[in-house]
């Protein structure tokens, strides 16, 4: 068994009972520990010298939702606990599946089956997944992702899984789906993760990208069918002949796909989790900027729709290590996108102890770890988040220190404007459960383009209610799991801190922490403000309700888009929403809603205090230019269709 531990790789049945001793702390605190009480303390006086909006409050209202749904690993993320792949997690995502005008919601997990649930209103929803036929049992999913493939009007669903087959699902206009995948073509079979859906040629149809992890299975099977991971799984990226291209999928029309990788040129050989696709040159054509999980990040360069090429060393001379999630957004109000991506496995390096702020929001030390993870060497690496501030002209400027989006253990991004003020806000899903000590989730309030605010425990979204402990699994000591390392560890629970107990029948009961692993942000209850939905790791998920509706006055505006020219969803679109005052806001509609999520929704603008906007401009896919007048009345959705 290979676990990390303070930055060195130890191989033994020990390494595991040694890593857990990072469940101490938790362990041993009550509910809510001392070391997160000091921090909202901190929290609360730097939003005392704040002027951005943040007297409101996020509350987990999953028990009202209805929602019953629970995520589940596979052991090699429990009691065979590895350093593998498996602990990334999966995906969550939402669309208006049936057109009623409500966002659903499609849950994804390793054992049990994905779930779609229908949203039937005022914040309530019913579990629709039978009938709309997407059951998937035991599938070992990873990402979903929701658009419109066949320009009908109602979005499709693609899931990525470790291999079990992709799977593509056409909706058939009332809810329900069905399998498309042999048809399509895109069944690939191997250790997939992201999937992100865009026109990269410019023919009106959506055409897919499909991020490849590299093999870190073996054949044996493990309970529930799962593929029992390698034991140098962590490592694997050191042996290229585990390198799984990534796949670009060219939509040809009929429900029918052809893989192009080779073709256009766009062979990616990274450890890749995810993606984003954005124009960085501005010429119409939408480029890839395509995450390494175990190496830096790669910009592939769309050239005419015809060919792609590895501009990463001209737009981005450093790329985050170890990169998780992506989003692509205009932060600072300058009318450019900026990238953040988030990177996760660089914080595995230093377990920094409970409280050491200071640390979490520095950079890592890459010299704890030894250099044979980096073979080309670490200098166009950087260890820990990275926001590129677009300055025109192909520059980026790194940030990320300067504005305060460093955090720890992160995995994705979802970015939007929670606070309704029209700067768009970052939730970024975090913490590593199993068998590491607990981690935050992060809420940073956008203060006008300068800096972030630390706002999760202003806000809410920390301290959890429920505590950061759950219950990890069960093992029956006197029965199957006899000999079990645990099993002699737990029976000494002074070494264990608390975070097993076995009881006079020998059943062994583990700790860990909680962990979220995607989110998606969007109206969930139709109150003009922006909700939280999270995918936890081996739980329940959260549904984190805002109540910045009953506070304040929102002023708002949703702008759905229909493409003629271009893809029906308008995927690839730039949008602006002018305020009377001048100010622009811009956004880029490219599903992307957290990582490995890629959703189907309204593009949500908050006006700050302007109960109206003086115009709305598009700037379609397929290059056209359209400009929508004022006044436009705030509160309500605006569809805009393409000319």
């Amino acid at each position: 068994m290979t676990t990390l531990v303070h930055g060195t790789c130890r191989t033994s049945r020990g390494a595991l009972v040694a890593a857990l001793a990072l469940l101490a702390v938790s362990c041993r605190s009550s509910r809510t520990p001392t070391w997160l009480v000091e921090r909202a303390r901190q929290e609360a006086e730097l939003a005392a010298h704040s002027q951005v909006v943040h007297d409101f409050r996020f509350t987990d209202r999953r028990e009202a939702s209805g929602i019953t749904f629970e995520n589940r690993v596979v052991d090699d993320a429990g009691k065979a606990y590895k350093l593998a792949h498996y602990d990334h997690g999966s995906g969550l995502c939402a669309a208006d599946v049936d057109g009623d005008g409500l966002p659903d919601l499609y849950f994804v997990t390793q054992l049990g089956t994905n779930e779609l649930w229908k949203n039937v209103g005022n914040g309530r929803f019913v579990n629709v997944t039978a009938r709309a036929g997407l059951a998937m049992p035991d599938d070992i999913a990873v990402a979903c992702a929701f658009a419109d493939i066949d320009n009908d009007g109602d979005p499709d669903l693609f899931v990525t899984t470790v291999r079990h087959g992709n799977r593509l699902f056409e909706n058939l206009g009332n809810g329900t789906f069905r399998d498309i995948t042999a048809q399509a073509g895109v069944g690939y079979v191997g250790h997939s993760s992201g999937a992100v859906f865009f026109d990269y040629d410019g023919d009106g149809l959506l055409d897919l990208f499909v991020t490849n992890v590299g093999v870190y299975t073996s054949n044996q099977r493990g309970p529930g069918g799962y593929y029992v991971a390698l034991e140098d799984a962590f490592t694997g990226h050191l042996h290229p002949e585990r390198a799984e291209a990534s796949i670009l999928y060219h939509n040809l029309g009929g429900n029918r796909f052809k893989d192009v990788s080779h073709e256009v040129g766009l062979v990616d050989l990274s450890w890749s989790g995810d993606a984003t696709a954005f124009d960085v040159n501005d010429d119409g054509f939408p480029d890839l900027y395509v995450l390494d999980m175990q190496g830096g990040s790669h910009l592939w360069l769309n050239e005419g729709g015809k060919h792609f090429r590895d501009a990463t060393a001209q737009y981005f001379p450093k790329t985050s290590w170890g990169s998780m999630g992506v989003k692509v957004f205009d932060f600072d109000g300058d009318g450019r996108l900026d990238v953040f991506t988030t990177s996760m496995h660089a914080d595995m390096w230093v377990d920094l102890r409970a409280g050491d702020w200071a640390g979490e929001m520095r950079k890592d030390d890459s010299s704890q770890v030894s250099g044979k993870l980096f073979p080309k060497g670490k200098g166009g690496l950087i260890f820990g988040n990275a926001l590129f501030a677009n300055r025109g002209g192909g520059r980026f400027d790194e940030v990320s220190d300067a504005v305060g989006v460093e955090t720890y253990w992160p995995w994705g991004p979802s970015v939007d404007d929670f606070n309704a003020d029209g700067w768009d806000d970052i939730f970024i899903a975090a913490s590593m459960n199993f068998p590491y000590r607990y981690g935050v989730n992060s809420v940073l309030l956008n203060e006008g383009g300068h800096r972030f605010l630390p706002s999760e425990f202003v806000l809410g979204v920390e301290p959890r209610p429920h505590g950061t402990q759950q219950v990890w699994f069960t093992l029956e000591c006197e029965g199957a799991d006899r000999g079990h390392p645990l099993c002699s560890a737990c029976a000494h629970p002074e070494s264990m801190s608390g975070a097993c107990r076995i009881d006079a029948a020998g059943h062994l009961t583990m700790m860990a922490s909680r962990g979220t692993r995607s989110a998606v942000a969007l109206d969930l209850d139709g109150d003009g403000d922006l909700d939280i939905v999270t995918n936890e790791f081996n739980a329940g998920p959260q549904v984190l309700v805002s109540d910045l509706a009953q506070r304040h006055p929102v002023h708002f505006l949703q702008v759905r888009l229909r493409g003629t020219r271009s893809n029906r969803e308008g995927l690839g679109a730039l949008v602006t929403v002018v305020l009377p005052d001048g100010r622009r806001i811009l956004k880029l509609l490219d599903g992307k809603s957290g990582y490995l999520s890629q959703s189907d929704l309204p593009l949500y603008f908050g006006l700050a205090d302007a109960d109206h906007a003086g115009a709305i401009e598009v700037r379609w896919p397929s290059g056209r230019r359209q400009s929508v007048a004022g006044p436009i009345m705030a509160g309500q959705t605006i569809d805009i269709v393409e000319p």
